[in-house]
């Protein structure tokens, strides 16, 4: 009868569960890119933040708001320009894309920076088209054991959890329609 004494007051008690603070301490407003998990292999969004050459590309991410996008399962393939790259755009150009009422323009070029799929080097043949994410291609250039997309260099390639990221040394513009 004690027992029962007992649970009945463990159950009936008005302290916090342990479960219930540690839930109200996340924040649930984040999507896909607001999950923590320090042990599995980083996916393409984690991966842009954790380099110090893709601050620009990180700070354009969250002005177009395309986190989300990043992080999910995918498979991505992201052809992920340098600082150094920004900075080769004509002056004014990244600051006026920065601005909130340019989101639209921004999303459309990381769009094209986007295929939905995973292609490593491996697979990638001379000519060869991809059709992005905002439904514009970029040719892929293979020499002499160089790979380029629309002329610019691929660098290096990092694999993640949701694909692949070619780290390239020039922003990618769509063509004008």
């Amino acid at each position: 009868m004690l027992t029962l004494a007992i649970f009945t007051i463990s159950c009936n008690s008005t302290e916090p569960k342990t479960a219930s603070a540690s839930a109200n301490d996340q924040n649930f407003s984040a999507g896909q890119s607001g999950v923590r998990d320090d042990e599995s292999q980083k996916d393409i969004l984690k991966v842009a933040m954790g380099s110090p050459d893709h601050t620009t590309l990180v700070k354009a991410i969250d002005v177009a708001s395309y986190q989300d996008v990043l992080a999910n399962p995918g498979p991505f393939t992201v052809f992920a320009p340098t600082d150094e790259a920004f900075k080769k755009l004509p002056e004014g150009t990244l600051e006026s894309l920065m601005k909130p009422e340019a989101k639209e323009d921004l999303r459309n070029i990381l769009q094209y920076h986007v295929y939905i799929g995973s292609i490593s080097t491996d697979n990638m043949k001379d000519g060869q088209v991809l059709n992005q994410a905002n439904m514009e291609d970029v040719k892929i250039g293979v020499k002499d054991g160089k790979y380029t997309v629309n002329g610019a260099n691929i660098i290096a390639s990092v694999p993640c959890s949701n694909g692949i990221v070619h780290i390239i040394d020039a922003v990618l513009l769509p063509p004008k329609e």
